[in-house]
């Protein structure tokens, strides 16, 4: 009975966002200390951090289409490019608040996504990659030749409002944070915040386990009664609505500035790698890993770029480059991640606390 009892409360923590109390706590420690951070650290660092943000939501869509359901995308940045668009054509034409505009900017997002996501139904693998490969280089011609909406080859140059009633994240003074940088990283980091409890739900939903089911074995997950129709187009359109978020705070309120140049051909297939990358090196099917791999891989540029000159092969001149050294660390941890722990860092962490809990019983 006694046993009974402890597996039912074992099943009743894995249907909690927080499975414990220290993972609450864990939980409140980082809120806290990503509130502080405005407070404590420059504005250079804090643009890092906002792009880290941007880079979080779009590998947490990714995550839930590739992680939860099985389907594979190298056409990510596409979609950020939906969500760049969409948000310069809100800053350019109208003053929606950030909560409006964003959630526009979802749907939009959304819908391209659902368009999309029937492919996914009759193509896997490798098939499924080269079809979203191939959005990067159709859309590179549309970008360019739909000059009504992106503006052509030049580009557009949003700056919608980050503005909820009273609250201007461009400066928040009331609270003693002056700078634009500053707001921006929060509206950023709440945003990201959003994302994962969002996602960490729907994994947890009926609709999330068909999702986990079609990954694991989608004929027999139809022959059970699961729709592949829905929940593979589904996921497609969810992965998607991220993806333009990600892309609208990016190009619309970090960066101000969108081309076509930045987001197709090869420069956008490099883009879209990056957050596979991201989702390998944090955590395949976790929603944490998302933001854990996107912090190590949109974060490990800046930090080379900070701290690898004073190594005395690195540097203008010597041996490498640093961005040649950066990609060169960033090629050597993807490949070393695959070899040694596909399941990334969430995996890494999943070992540790079990030789913790089971000790001195560890092996």
């Amino acid at each position: 009975m006694a046993r009974n009892s402890r597996l039912h409360v074992r099943y009743e923590e894995n249907l909690r966002v927080f499975a414990s109390g220290a993972t609450r706590v864990a939980v409140t420690a980082v809120i806290v200390v990503a509130v502080l951070l405005p407070y404590q650290v420059t504005d250079d660092w804090l643009q890092t951090l906002s792009f880290c943000g941007c880079f979080a939501i779009g590998a947490i869509g990714l995550n839930l289409l590739t992680g939860f359901t099985g389907q594979v995308s190298l056409g990510h940045a596409f979609f950020l490019a939906v969500g760049g668009y969409v948000a310069a054509h809100i800053g350019l034409h109208s003053a929606l608040p950030v909560p409006v505009w964003l959630l526009l900017v979802a749907i939009i997002g959304a819908a391209v996504g659902a368009v999309i996501g029937p492919f996914a139904l009759r193509l896997h693998g490798n098939y499924l990659a080269i079809v979203t490969i191939a959005l990067l280089f159709v859309s590179d011609y549309i970008w360019t030749r739909w000059h009504w909406f992106t503006g052509g080859g030049v580009g557009l140059q949003p700056n919608p409002t980050i503005r909820i009633g009273p609250v201007n994240f461009a400066k928040l003074g009331s609270i003693g944070l002056h700078s634009r940088a500053q707001g921006v990283y929060l509206l950023i980091w709440i945003v990201v915040a959003a994302c994962a409890v969002l996602a960490k739900n729907l994994v947890r939903t009926r609709a999330g386990r068909a999702m986990q089911a079609i990954r694991d074995r989608d004929l027999a997950a139809e022959a059970i009664g699961v729709s592949l129709t829905r929940y593979k187009v589904g996921a497609f359109a969810v992965s998607s609505a991220m993806a333009a978020l990600a892309g609208a705070l990016y190009f619309g309120v970090l960066l101000r500035s969108i081309e076509p140049g930045q987001v197709t051909g090869s420069l956008g297939l490099v883009l879209s790698i990056q957050f596979v990358a991201a989702i390998i090196i944090g955590g395949v099917g976790t929603v944490h890993g998302s933001i854990v791999g996107a912090l190590f891989v949109a974060g490990l540029p800046e930090l080379v770029r900070r701290f690898g000159t004073s190594l005395p092969f690195i540097g203008k001149g010597k041996v490498l480059s640093v961005s040649a050294f950066s990609n060169l660390l960033f090629g050597v941890l993807v490949v070393g991640f695959l070899l040694v722990e596909p399941l990334g860092f969430a995996a890494l962490w999943r070992r540790v606390k079990a030789y913790f809990l089971t000790w001195p019983f560890s092996y």
